[in-house]
């Protein structure tokens, strides 16, 4: 099987298939496209008319015409010029990934380049090749220009990139592995290769499929401590949620309800003079559902800019017309990284408080911080505290970049979205909740014993053993950093939801 590239078609699930090892081809029909667009690039160039990055110069120098002998050195020296990017290196998912979008953009037959380019970046991204594109230098608008040409000159055998056995090596090189030559770049190609949102958009889908394991992952982290706290499920009625009827929270009520079936440890205090739980328990569909929504809504945003025409000029073969516009400009993007990185930090900050319910024996009627020999041992003191300094680190993370403006280009670029910044805090957000979560699920688990010989819920059981075949209960004081990790690696692979069972 094989995902046809239609420049119309990518969503999260092919993105997901592609970075799984799923193989790319472009269909006839696309061909067709491309060369009538290509057709209108040549045709104008002809007739001797000005045209934007075609036989001008870029940014502040678009005014400079070009002669027509030096419009392919125009597009070389482009791409050497622009690839000035800083900073470590794009992981390999996310730059394989912006090569395939960098091409579906092209596939849509409104860039002018030729079938060669396009055929050239999904032959790389068949071959498992990711370019070294380094992480920081881009504005967001004229589209990720930094980055992107670092990804370009490995089309024409310069820059560096990754094998896939993780080998850095030089760009001709990675395309001998691939079996393509370098690309002898036309009229228009280099600047087609690097107008683009393609990078900020790469990060955002990585961090998507994950944030969207996460949001159900925290559900069944808070369902554990629910149990291990002996709270209430009544604040999961489906009646309750329907009055209220957000799409997320209803789902994150459902999954805590399914994850609860069968336990034996709310019967034995269904009837106990606890009225309420404290809202990081009581409210866990507000607030994971609130963050599911800023999920869904980044997801719509990324399914129409991964299938969107974002360089500039823009060709109209329907028309013959060439046209100088904007879509380059990062600000959906952007926003939508803003708004996801909220609610994952949402996930985090309520995860904090349920792990201080679960260690403060004021709170829990559990031992202190979960030892039974509290005094002579710390128990899980202290992973609060880690805790604690992620959630503080991710409200640093949570501020919006795409409200960050700054003028560029002797001021004719003069807004940008910074949605590579954006892409990139929510990463970092990302890698702490998960840490956060991998903390509850150790307090959790270890609040559990403390039940036995009750058992929590069938699925519940489940996820217990497995984090317990990873990292046994705590007794006696030992360093937990390695337990961390370990449930925290249980998370980014799946291992909590495949244990858990059919989630939403």
């Amino acid at each position: 099987m094989s995902l046809n590239l239609t420049g119309r078609d990518l969503d999260l699930e092919a993105v997901a298939r592609f970075l799984a090892g799923e193989r790319v081809a472009v269909p006839a029909a696309t061909w067709r496209k491309v060369a009538k667009a290509r057709g209108v690039v040549e045709r104008l160039l002809r007739g001797g008319r000005p045209i934007y990055g075609v036989n001008t110069g870029f940014g502040r120098l678009a005014n400079v015409r070009i002669p027509d002998g030096q419009i392919r050195d125009l597009q070389l020296n482009l791409l050497r010029s622009h690839a000035v990017g800083v900073g470590p290196f794009l992981p390999r998912d996310e730059a394989r990934l912006a090569l395939l979008l960098r091409a579906n953009t092209l596939a849509r037959g409104h860039s002018g380049v030729t079938r060669r380019l396009i055929a050239a970046l999904v032959a790389l991204a068949n071959a498992g090749i990711a370019p070294a594109i380094p992480e920081q230098g881009s504005v967001g608008a004229s589209g990720d220009l930094a980055p992107l040409a670092h990804l370009a000159l490995v089309l024409v055998g310069e820059g560096e990139a990754f094998l896939p056995s993780g080998r850095r090596v030089p760009g001709a090189e990675a395309l001998r592995r691939a079996g393509v030559k370098p690309v002898a770049l036309e009229a228009k190609e280099g600047i087609s290769l690097i107008n683009g949102t393609q990078i900020m958009s790469a990060i955002l889908a990585v961090c998507l499929l994950r944030a969207q394991r996460l949001a159900s992952t925290a559900d069944v982290a808070a369902a554990m401590s629910l149990e291990g706290l002996k709270g209430t499920k009544v604040a999961f009625d489906a009646r309750i949620q329907a009055v209220r009827p957000h799409p997320g929270q209803a789902a994150c009520a459902r999954n805590v309800m399914r994850l609860m079936k069968g336990s034996g440890i709310w019967p034995s205090h269904r009837n106990c003079e606890k009225v309420q739980d404290q809202y990081s328990l009581r409210c866990v569909p507000q607030v994971h559902g609130a963050a599911r929504d800023a999920i869904g809504y980044a997801r719509g945003v990324l399914d129409v800019e991964m299938n969107a025409v974002t360089d500039n000029p823009l060709v109209f073969p329907e028309d013959g017309a060439i046209l100088s516009g904007g879509n380059f400009h990062g600000q959906p993007v952007a926003q939508a990284a803003d708004f996801a990185a909220l609610g994952i930090c949402e996930l985090g900050a309520i995860s904090e408080r349920r792990i201080e319910s679960l260690v403060n024996p004021d709170l829990s009627g559990l031992p202190p911080f979960l030892s039974r020999e509290s005094g002579l041992n710390s128990g899980m003191m202290i992973l609060q505290v880690v805790a604690a300094a992620l959630v503080s680190e991710n409200k640093i993370y949570a501020h919006p970049a795409c409200v960050d403006s700054i003028p560029t280009s002797a001021n004719k670029e003069d807004h940008v979205s910074m949605g590579v910044t954006s892409a990139l805090k929510l990463r970092r957000i990302l890698d702490n909740v998960e840490r956060v979560l991998a903390i509850e699920f150790l307090a959790a688990a270890q609040g559990i014993e403390f039940a036995r010989p009750l058992r929590a819920g069938n699925a519940l059981e489940r996820v217990h053993a497995a984090i317990r075949r990873r990292v046994p209960a705590l007794g006696r004081d030992r360093s937990m950093a390695a337990d961390i990790e370990k449930v925290r690696g249980l998370i980014g692979a799946g291992g909590i939801l495949e244990a858990a069972g059919s989630l939403e």
